[in-house]
């Protein structure tokens, strides 16, 4: 995050707090910012499994399930506290789930979504009193490369990955603003648990999609383990970014990350130059929205033009993901 002299917004000594943090990323993002000193609140459903981060530094150890409000706002509390201010959240906690779209069961794909989605957002409207108190602050969203490009099998973790990506473009537009930035963390295939035991999938598969959903599942836990991705890089990575004075709104992590989210941006380039003509003729005329076209009067409302009747609409910049599958299979999803 920037300031008026080009420096990070970030002070010396940060007060971090990181969901999830028993495995994956979160447990090596906790123990990278320990180890530069930075005081840190290490929360996880398991505290016992965490208990073990507290040596290596300033540490609050906390249980947290994201799905709990109560926990939150306590764990939220504990923090400030303790450590008067929350500098830096990271919302890491989640899962996967693997199933084509018609396979999956709702329980699974609600759970997915209050752990995913609810479960961040709750998150964010606990830490942002304090942050707007103070005018400072840093979001980090763990989104996904499932969040810009979607794949066979992950139909609902894509869901939830672009809702992610919405509420992030969103929510920097509103924050920004106030001294809070938020950055989306966009990983590939890392060496994380998110393939293993964090993830699900449908006990009913579907023969029709054995070659399509099928493969791509039985493909992605084949190389659990063996990803190119290595969460402690990734670490290093994210807190490069959170303290760089012009810090981004999307982090891509992983070569197939990066790969396959260029090659969306092409493959959007392509098909919208293609229908350009049809999608432009879609607006009234030019002259009709100069003049208005010749409709029936009818009374105009407090965003309408009273001398035209025609409704006119502010243009603002928009933010977050977008996403068709990508086409390559070793781009599987993370975080």
């Amino acid at each position: 995050m920037a300031t008026k002299n080009g420096k990070s917004a970030i002070c010396t000594k940060p007060v971090w707090f990181i969901t999830g943090c028993s495995t994956g990323f979160g447990r090596e993002l906790a123990k990278h910012v320990l180890e530069r000193g930075y005081r840190t609140v290490v929360t996880a459903r398991n505290p016992d499994k965490v208990n073990d981060l507290a040596a290596k530094g300033e540490a609050l150890v906390l249980r947290l399930d994201v799905t709990d409000k109560g926990q939150i706002d306590m764990a939220i509390k504990a923090a400030e506290d303790k450590f008067d201010r929350i500098d830096v959240l990271v919302n890491n906690a989640g899962i996967g789930y693997f199933a084509a779209v018609e396979e999956s069961e709702e329980d699974q794909v609600r759970r997915m979504f209050e752990i995913n989605v609810f479960g961040l957002s709750r998150m964010i409207h606990a830490a942002l009193p304090g942050m707007r108190k103070r005018r400072k602050g840093f979001i980090v969203n763990f989104s996904s490369i499932a969040g810009l490009c979607s794949f066979p099998s992950l139909g609902y973790y894509n869901a939830t990955k672009f809702a992610v990506e919405g509420l992030s473009g969103a929510l920097w537009q509103e924050v920004e603003p106030l001294g809070i930035k938020v950055m989306l963390v966009e990983p590939s295939g890392f060496r994380t648990d998110w393939a293993g035991r964090s993830a699900n999938e449908s006990k009913r598969q579907i023969d029709d999609y054995a070659a399509t959903a099928g493969v791509w599942r039985s493909q992605v836990r084949a190389i659990s383990g063996k990803q190119p991705g290595d969460p402690v890089r990734a670490a290093h990575a994210i807190v490069k970014a959170i303290e760089f004075p012009n810090a981004p709104h999307h982090l891509l992590l992983g070569n197939d990350a990066y790969e396959a989210a260029t090659a969306k941006l092409e493959d959007l380039r392509r098909e919208f130059s293609a229908w350009e003509a049809v999608s432009r003729g879609a607006d009234f005329p030019k002259e009709e929205q100069e003049h208005g076209p010749r409709h029936a009067a009818h009374p105009a409302g407090p965003n309408q033009d009273k001398t035209l009747n025609v409704t006119t609409f502010p243009r603002p910049p928009v933010g977050g993901g977008m996403g068709v599958m990508a086409g390559k299979t070793t781009a599987t999803a993370g975080g």
